[in-house]
């Protein structure tokens, strides 16, 4: 008993590789084994894979088994040694699942994600965020950078943990088949300056490494001040959203005219009411009034072509190649008249 103790130990002290090539010798020498010795019983080397793979797998249909000494002598041999590494190749497999299962969950796997979205930063706006977005698509590629030890939140997202300002871990969370980048301000740093600052650095670290390999990669930022806008225009970030201003710009307008923060609210969640859209141009639609008036039959409201909101102003003017128009409606509608796929 001490032999078969010692000889299972050094198996499972044996690598991985290893362990895997001897139980493939196993399994198919026994299955031709077992078939040289009782052609009758076992007429085919499939018929001996079929009985050795329900014996060391102990699962024993019973179906078939050796009726001849030579063939019971094997069968007992296959039972202590066969189980056993089986066993021991069992144990392996349920150990690399654990490794990479923690591996996974303390962000040192690369992802494999493509045309997903990267939020870099950890708060609860980040949470917030990203909760929104799957209520919208549940399927949703997202990938988190932080540098907490293990991922932070239970959503279904890939985490890569790291200093998002340092291009091996950029490119862990695959940066480069990004859709988007979006960053969050630091809020461990109290300084709104420094915290825009470590902003700034991730942006500029993404924009280096889009240029250096000839991609576009759209990068959304929340900063603290507003006089940190143009470092971030010349890093080529792509969309500022001033963290405390907007708010207070929203209490302000609460306070002047009452009630106009439940708007803002239903626009910038799709969780509840109408929220806004993107929809691609209609090659039919020669000015922005055909296109409004032809939006408005399917239920929606022309909102806005890009950063203009102005187009009402100009009904009669033609719509640019490449508009990116944008919509009011609810998600129902969006669905069934707008929705591509």
């Amino acid at each position: 008993m001490w032999i078969l103790q010692r000889l299972f130990k050094s198996m499972i002290k044996t690598n991985n590789f290893a362990i895997v090539l001897i139980s493939i010798l196993v399994i198919g020498g026994s299955s031709i084994i077992v078939h040289l010795i009782e052609p009758d019983t076992f007429p085919t080397v499939f018929e001996g894979l079929w009985w050795t793979m329900t014996t060391v797998t102990t699962v024993g249909y019973g179906d078939v088994s050796p009726t001849t000494v030579a063939g019971k002598i094997f069968a007992m041999f296959l039972f202590i040694f066969g189980i056993g590494l089986i066993g021991v190749l069992i144990g392996k497999v349920v150990n690399l699942l654990s490794i990479y299962q923690r591996m996974k969950e303390e962000g040192k796997l690369s992802s494999k994600k493509t045309n997903h979205y990267i939020f870099v930063g950890w708060t609860d706006k980040t949470r917030r965020t990203m909760e929104e977005i799957l209520e919208d698509n549940p399927n949703a590629p997202i990938v988190l950078i932080d540098m907490k030890a293990t991922k932070p939140c239970d959503l279904e997202v890939d985490y890569v943990c790291g200093d998002a300002s340092e291009d091996e871990v950029l490119l862990k969370a695959n940066v480069l088949e990004a859709r988007s980048v979006t960053i969050f301000s630091d809020e461990t740093i109290e300084d709104a300056s420094l915290s825009d600052g470590k902003t700034l650095l991730v942006a500029s670290s993404v924009e280096r490494l889009a240029k250096m390999h000839h991609r576009n990669i759209y990068t959304i930022v929340e900063i603290l001040k507003e006089k940190s806008i143009p470092n971030f225009t010349h890093a080529n970030v792509d969309e500022f959203v001033i963290s405390g201003e907007t708010v207070s710009r929203l209490l302000a307008k609460a306070t002047l005219y009452n009630g106009s923060t439940h708007l803002f609210s239903q626009l910038t969640s799709r969780m509840h009411g109408d929220n806004i859209y993107e929809i691609a141009a209609d090659p039919v639609w020669s000015t922005y009034k055909h296109a409004f008036h032809a939006i408005l039959d399917k239920g929606a409201t022309l909102l806005a072509n890009g950063k203009e909101l102005d187009i009402n102003r100009k009904l009669d003017e033609k719509i640019p190649t490449g508009a990116k128009l944008y919509i009011i409606c609810d998600k129902d509608t969006y669905e069934t008249n707008f929705k591509v796929g």
